[in-house]
């Protein structure tokens, strides 16, 4: 058996090696770690009889696996390409699932390739969006709670526990006007079911492509959420008229397919903009808590790059001149951690 990792050694593993090779009697002759995952969730590709399968380990104490299952189905019924459940044993939390490859959108992007990528991308968006209203009655709703609270870890991990800084409250009030600022921006757009982290990181090169992963936190949001985390990445960044573009084809096809009614490119460039401040918020609060509570600093190399997007709109906005004030006070060097 190869493994490239210690977890041969954990109770876990030798729990789920059970579960594969006595309860689903598979014939596994090779079993090694497939992918790295910001949550407690660990993924392996299992190799038997010719072909692979991935299996997912989710500790039933911090993960729950069901929204994967529920979500996996809906997807595939809006005619995505997502990995099919093929075995689960939802109590201890391990799933058998179809392999999407390796191929991440985030290694094959470059000037060549971007403009097909992302306009197959784009067209999975579509689908994604097209989620029948009857359907998203069970999903957890994009509220003013959860748009809050995902903010606030900028304040709490970034600011206060990785660069040790206390706000003025003057700064807090400029802070939490901001917030608010952006909170109703969100809350006014067409709502639609959002993948959450529709981003290279989980968009893999596969046919039909792209095949779509890490999908079990979807909720029902602003129709330019999922649109911000595909164009204006935390690992990758593309020219601003490209970006442009991409979001004009989208304005197009949105349109057509009756995702959005009424609404001219403008004010969707509008929404774009300010949602994508909310989001790159939360993803710098989340790359702090990733290497102070977790361990894993390997995200702080992307703070510099999200953080810049939030500073360019800071710079268009009047209403977000205070929070634009607040991140450009900061030294360089600790704004470019590691």
């Amino acid at each position: 058996m190869n493994m490239k990792s210690s977890a041969d050694t954990d109770s876990r593993f030798a729990e789920l090696q059970c579960w594969l090779r006595e309860e689903l009697a598979l014939p596994v002759a090779d079993i090694a770690p497939a992918s790295a995952d910001a949550s407690f969730r660990r993924y392996f590709r299992l190799r038997y009889n010719g072909t692979t399968r991935i299996v997912m380990d989710a500790p039933p104490e911090k993960e729950d696996v069901q929204p994967f299952i529920a979500i996996s189905a809906l997807l595939a019924g809006l005619g995505l390409h997502v990995p099919d459940v093929l075995e689960q044993d939802s109590r201890r939390g391990f799933l058998l699932l179809t392999d999407l490859g390796s191929r991440q959108y985030l290694g094959e992007l470059n000037d060549s390739t971007a403009r097909q990528l992302y306009g197959d991308a784009l067209r999975a968006l579509i689908l994604l969006q097209s989620c029948p209203a009857a359907e998203l009655e069970q999903i957890p709703r994009y509220d003013r709670q959860l748009l809050q609270a995902e903010m606030a870890l900028f304040h709490d991990w970034y600011l206060e526990r990785l660069l040790k800084i206390s706000l003025t409250s003057e700064q807090q009030e400029e802070l939490e006007s901001s917030f608010s600022f952006l909170i109703s921006a969100a809350l006014e757009q067409p709502q639609v079911l959002v993948h959450r982290d529709y981003h290279s990181r989980n968009l893999m090169v596969d046919e039909p492509n792209p095949g779509v992963l890490d999908f079990q936190d979807a909720v029902v949001g602003p129709v330019s959420y999922d649109l911000v985390s595909l164009l204006r990445d935390c690992y990758i960044a593309w020219p601003r008229e490209w970006v442009a573009d991409w979001v004009g084809q989208y304005h197009r096809q949105a349109t057509s397919a009756g995702i959005l009614q009424q609404v001219e490119i403008g004010q969707l460039l509008r929404w774009f903009d300010l949602m994508g401040v909310q989001r790159h918020l939360k993803a710098i609060g989340i790359f702090s808590r990733l290497n102070i509570r977790d361990g894993k600093p390997g995200y702080l190399k992307d703070i510099p790059r999200t953080m810049g997007y939030v500073e360019e709109v800071c710079r268009c906005y009047p209403e977000l001149q205070g929070l634009g004030g607040i991140v450009s006070r900061y030294p360089v060097q600790l704004r470019n951690p590691g």
